[in-house]
């Protein structure tokens, strides 16, 4: 089976630019994925971060939709816990109304965010605890089109616009408490693997392989894909070179600290000492990056090991040029429809 292609978003905030451009960014990005053939353009969902503007994906969507013609779009993902999801199926079903049939709902239980925050958006989310996430998933599933138990308090409660098509749940995750209820439910699942770099990944796959329930009535069989980090350029030298933006950045990121995404000069100039400047080697030995041929080799293997059909590829990189360039290498490598696209701004 053909490997899917698909791109996932954060709106990563780059140093120098502001967070309004990050935005921005998304809605070209997510244009030039429609032209080239990628299959779906998702959105994550962050609060209170100096690295991150996704803050509204919904919001988002909404742009995306009305700016492209054929290419799915969804979150991934909602946070759940700190929404009604009575709310969150009225927003996925205007969604659903302006783009029929390409809406994506992605839910998962991280908070996106540190814990004051996560408190802000949900002053009750302590009170309900973590245990209420899969019944705020059913309750999402009713309000979508399914319909809730016959004893719930909000049976009644009916959540517009209804239409004939109705947005696809995904459940996300990276653990594997993600992963089994995306089994019981029979979701698709997509496992966060440029989070982890990939620790947890082959366990909460083989878990949602194994335990997948058919008799759930969604899917006819589990439907797996992975979200990764990869970058494109068209030398090995170049990739590694904007590679090392993302590689900085992480050091922050693994201290807690949150930064805007450092440009390739500002990361060249960083004062790594011998431990961080081990690292960074080892990340860029994990890293899927390099050529188109390259990434598509590594993709696919990673796929093929892990049991997946799907790819939703991350793109950091500071320069929009080179990010959009690595988008469109990728797409020619996989041979996608739009892939003999001529080089656009």
């Amino acid at each position: 089976m053909a490997l899917t292609l698909s791109i996932l978003d954060q709106s990563t905030i780059a140093s120098g630019r502001g967070a309004d451009a990050a935005i921005r960014e998304t809605l070209a990005v997510a244009q030039l994925a429609d032209r080239l053939g990628y299959a779906r353009y998702w959105l994550a969902e962050h609060h209170n971060s100096q690295s991150h503007a996704g803050a509204a994906p919904e919001i988002l969507l909404a742009a995306i939709a009305a700016t492209t013609r054929r290419i799915r779009l969804g979150s991934a993902g909602v946070m759940l816990p700190h929404y009604s999801a009575l709310k969150v199926a009225e927003q996925f079903r205007v969604l659903e109304a302006l783009a029929p049939g390409r809406v994506d709902l992605g839910v998962g239980r991280a908070p996106g965010s540190d814990g004051r925050t996560a408190y802000a958006l949900n002053p009750m989310a302590a009170q309900q605890g973590a245990d209420r996430f899969p019944a705020q998933v059913q309750e999402l599933l009713g309000w979508l089109g399914e319909g809730l138990p016959e004893n719930h308090p909000f049976r009644a409660i009916r959540a517009q616009p209804e239409g004939p098509t109705r947005p696809e749940v995904w459940m996300l995750g990276s653990s594997e408490y993600g992963a089994q209820l995306a089994a019981y439910l029979g979701l698709p699942y997509c496992f966060a693997h440029f989070i982890t770099d990939g620790a947890g990944a082959a366990e909460a796959l083989s878990l949602y392989h194994q335990t997948f329930r058919t008799e759930a009535g969604r899917l006819a069989a589990p439907h797996a894909a992975l979200g990764v980090f990869a970058l494109c350029a068209e030398t090995e030298a170049e990739a590694n070179r904007l590679f090392l933006s993302r590689a900085v950045w992480r050091l922050s990121r693994d201290r807690g600290i949150y930064p805007p995404l450092p440009s390739v000069a500002e990361a060249e100039a960083y004062p790594a000492t011998s431990a961080e400047a081990a690292k960074i080697e080892r990340m860029r030995a994990r890293a899927i990056i390099g050529t188109p041929e390259q990434v598509r080799a590594r993709l696919e293997s990673l796929a093929a090991e892990l049991g997946a059909q799907e790819m939703a590829v991350l793109t950091p990189v500071h320069d929009p040029a080179a990010r959009r360039e690595s988008v469109r290498l990728l797409a020619r490598a996989f041979d996608l429809p739009g892939s003999a696209e001529a080089a656009v701004p």
